[in-house]
């Protein structure tokens, strides 16, 4: 039989690259404190960028994890299975220190180290990095409680991941989660209707339903109940000391838009034991900890999907004709690639300085620990937002051959609303930046002072941040302050975004950057880059290897 058509002018695979082979954030990681990691997220770039770990990906979504309720007897078991890829890739999480390692490093720059695997890893499969953000962020609230914190905070930074329902204690490794949403609350964790009556010995028992629970086969998890003394933060088992199931009864699995390779489940509490963390009544305070570690995790996740979306559309344009010439030579769709790679770059080199941030905090800086607080919930806002629209673009460039699920960016679009989502969606982080600013002042110092650092280099910056003064005066009056909220968290991180971008960046990036976002002139789709923009070292710095630029 012969051919009935030649295939010519198609993009070959995209495999064997390496998802570190990314300028801003090695410089990050030089910059502040976190060189001696390079080597390790290098290799775990690598990996991600492998043949293997690309089908890892592929397969555990296309293979979404089964919720068992029963077994063929009839026993509650309430387990959920999930693809041997998926286990595959939390291995690889967990062995690389991603989830809660530098809790127990206690070395300068391991939050921001931790922070650039995140990245590199996330590129391959995201799903997966919702436990591991989830582990990474239980630790610090766990500390509220001191005897807890010493049981279980070695086995939540153990590099042994332990897949299996068994007594926490008694494994080598563990995963934890977060129980909060109810049905009539979401983001309002105070209407929680969750009961925990004390059983006499120190633990509670709680009952109630939650709306929203991801990573249900988590070893252990934090959990939202109303106690004697208000809303209060407990830390519950999935499997007792003795070996016996703890009573949460899974009811069904999600049916969600995207991170599909995650279980999230509706979980019912039937006198559930669970133990106390941080004082009684004060939940939300105490639970806020992990809030703010996922948070950062969402902002990384986002910049994360950014250069994945970003390196497929670089590697179709460059090898796709179109009008005799490369897709990529082409003048619009160069101001596309240029445009994309700019946003990419200014939410790597935000998401790295929280990190840096929180490094410093840890180590007793208040200032830093100021600025993380302020720039994280701005942050979290905008980079979160543009994460859906960068993903929209960057299937586009690549036509039809990007709507179809081979290609792999539907995946990608798919997943980036839920980080808009995930921890607070909109709304609730532009709020929140207001929160910060009313209740910690020097939040906003910390802010100027950074921002400040790139004065005079670039005036486009310095009339942003004038703006940005006169926008925060707006403030004073209540009526107009939520209103402004929005407004203010995006100002907050671009004006932070060029000051980064001023100092650290190439200056074709700086560039291009202040011109597009700190400019009042042009418009806010990708490709509307100004006419005399610098496009060739903003597409060589995306440092796409088999691409000839």
């Amino acid at each position: 039989m012969s051919a009935t058509h030649d295939v010519f002018n198609q993009a070959p695979p995209l495999t064997g690259f390496t998802t570190a082979d990314d300028p801003a954030l090695l410089e990050a990681l030089r910059r502040d404190g976190g060189g001696w990691g390079e080597a390790e997220v290098r290799a775990l770039g690598a990996r991600a960028g492998t043949e293997e770990v690309q089908d890892w990906a592929r397969t555990a979504e296309a293979h979404p994890p089964v919720l068992r309720t029963h077994d063929r007897y009839g026993h509650r078991i309430d387990e959920v299975e999930f693809h041997p890829s998926w286990h595959r890739l939390m291995a690889a999480a967990v062995e690389s220190g991603q989830h809660a390692a530098p809790w127990a490093e206690a070395r300068p720059g391991a939050h921001l180290v931790r922070a650039a695997k995140f990245y590199v890893w996330a590129q391959a499969e995201p799903g997966h990095g919702c436990p591991v953000s989830m582990t990474y962020a239980a630790v610090p609230a766990l500390r509220a409680q001191p005897e807890l914190a010493a049981a279980y905070e070695p086995l939540l930074a153990s590099r042994t991941y332990d897949y299996g329902l068994r007594p926490p204690l008694g494994k080598q490794g563990l995963i934890a989660g977060m129980s909060m949403t109810e049905k009539q609350g979401g983001s309002d964790v105070r209407a929680n209707t969750t009961t925990a009556v004390p059983a006499g010995d120190g633990s509670y028992v709680i009952t109630g339903h939650k709306w929203f629970t991801s990573a249900p086969m988590s070893d252990v998890f934090l959990v939202l109940a109303q106690a004697p003394e208000g809303l209060t933060c407990f830390l519950m088992p999935r499997v007792l000391p003795d070996g016996t199931r703890n009573a949460m009864h899974l009811q069904r699995l999600k049916d969600k838009l995207g991170n599909r390779s995650n279980a999230s489940a509706e979980i019912e509490y039937e006198q559930a034991v669970a133990w106390p963390v941080g004082e009684p009544g004060r939940g939300v305070r105490t639970i806020v900890e992990m809030v703010n570690m996922t948070r950062l995790d969402c902002v990384i996740g986002s910049a994360a999907g950014m250069r994945a979306g970003l390196r497929q559309a670089l590697h179709h344009t460059a090898h796709r004709k179109a009008f005799g010439a490369e897709l990529i030579d082409q003048p619009l769709m160069r101001n596309v690639l240029a445009d994309l790679a700019v946003e990419s770059e200014a939410a790597t080199v935000l998401a790295m300085r929280l990190a840096a941030a929180l490094d410093r905090s840890e180590a007793g800086d208040a200032a830093e620990s100021a600025l993380r607080r302020l720039g994280l919930a701005a942050g979290k806002y905008w980079v979160c937002k543009r994460g859906a629209t960068h993903a929209a673009e960057a299937l586009e460039c690549l036509g039809g051959n990007g709507y179809v699920e081979e290609s792999g960016m539907p995946r990608l679009y798919r997943e980036a609303p839920l980080l808009s989502i995930w921890e607070g969606s909109g709304n609730v982080a532009a709020l929140d930046v207001l929160r910060a600013l009313a209740k910690e002042p020097a939040a906003l110092d910390a802010y100027f002072a950074e921002v400040g650092e790139a004065a005079g280099a670039d005036p486009r910056l310095d009339a942003a941040t004038a703006r940005l003064r006169d926008l925060l005066g707006e403030l004073s009056d209540p009526g107009r302050a939520q209103l402004l909220a929005r407004r203010l968290a995006e100002q907050l991180t671009l004006v932070l975004q060029g000051s980064l971008l001023v100092r650290h960046s190439t200056p074709a990036v700086a560039d291009a950057f202040c011109a597009s976002r700190l400019g009042a002139d042009w418009g806010h789709a990708f490709g509307t880059l100004p006419p005399g923009t610098d496009l060739g070292p903003v597409l060589e710095r995306a440092l796409l290897k088999e691409a000839s630029l």
